[in-house]
């Protein structure tokens, strides 16, 4: 029943083209990525706990308040990246709005609706992060639920460009699909790995003396070994599958998404390997997890051009026979 009420008030917005669909999921994609490299900048600059509560800043506000306890650079850090949020709320609803408008096919819909989902999702660990006075493992918890975001975000973009009217069609054999994921799964493996190199790290969120962030209690070079080794073995899954493509032939989409992808490793790795001889500086911090939102996009276009949908015969009137 609110379904319907909510179809029926969507059906007296314009219609969108492709075009505008194919825009808005791109400002999904940069929201979130971009909340993701805002929230290094936070950690990087002891931001964490500027804003000490959630949902408000301070009790009994929601905007940051002159105190002698919270620097105003550090509040002004914090509520700016919150105030993201609602950039981010606003281009998930849009692309909600849009693809609803247009009468795409529900796998569209799904993935759209997936995008204020997985934001309120997001505030209520960000509010469970900053309440327990960023404890490690719900700051990582934070990062890793912005990648996969992001992942959602670009096989969203994906699938609104593919007609609704198509067919299902495998760009490449089942055996490289599953390496293609499970590329993905040792990306995962990386992510995970990374977030806890950071937790055992020197950026913590916040320098507060009376009550210092706890850190994860493993030492950092026991974890930056084990999160260097899956990335190698990240990357040497994509040379292979690189092999694997070329060997049975591969389409131009597919091709470039590759090169993207392994170029934007190499470059992650490179960067991994300056904050490590470099005792991990602030830039480099915000820089990498700028990086792991990359890779994570690029993997996950090219996981999407494996199998795609194609129009076959002559288009059909309606919003997915739209073109850009």
């Amino acid at each position: 029943m609110l379904y319907r009420a909510f179809l029926r008030l969507v059906d007296k917005l314009p219609l969108p083209s492709l075009r505008v669909q194919r825009l808005i999921a791109i400002a999904v994609i940069a929201s979130q990525a971009g909340i993701s490299v805002t929230g290094a900048v936070v950690r990087v600059t002891a931001s964490g706990l500027g804003c000490p509560t959630w949902p408000q800043c301070f009790p009994g506000s929601f905007t940051p308040v002159a105190v002698s306890e919270v620097p105003a650079i550090h509040q002004a850090v914090e509520f700016s990246n919150r105030l993201l949020t609602f950039v981010v709320t606003l281009c998930a609803a849009l692309v909600v709005l849009a693809v609803t408008r247009a009468r795409r096919r529900r796998e569209v819909l799904v993935y759209a609706w997936l995008m204020p989902g997985g934001t309120v999702v997001q505030a209520i660990i960000g509010g469970i992060t900053v309440r327990t006075g960023l404890l490690w493992w719900t700051v990582a918890l934070h990062m890793l639920a912005s990648m996969v975001m992001v992942w959602l975000a670009v096989v969203l973009y994906a699938k609104i460009g593919e007609p609704d009217d198509g067919i299902a069609t495998v760009q490449a054999p089942a055996p490289l699909r599953w390496l293609t994921g499970l590329s993905g799964i040792a990306l995962s493996a990386v992510l995970i790995s990374g977030t806890l190199v950071t937790a055992a790290g020197p950026h913590a969120g916040d320098k507060s003396i009376e009550r210092p962030v706890e850190r994860l209690q493993i030492e950092i070079v026991t974890l930056v070994h084990l999160h260097s080794q899956l990335l190698v073995g990240y990357l040497a899954l994509l040379i292979g599958l690189a092999f694997g493509l070329f060997a049975v032939g591969i389409t131009a989409p597919i091709r470039s998404r590759l090169f993207v992808v392994l170029g934007l490793v190499c470059a992650q790795a490179l960067v991994g390997v300056v904050q490590y001889f470099t005792d991990v500086p602030a830039a480099l911090v915000v820089a990498h997890v700028g990086g792991a939102a990359a890779c994570t996009a690029a993997t996950a276009a090219l996981w999407a051009s494996m199998r795609t949908r194609e129009r076959i015969g002559l288009p059909v009137s309606g919003q997915a026979t739209q073109t850009a």
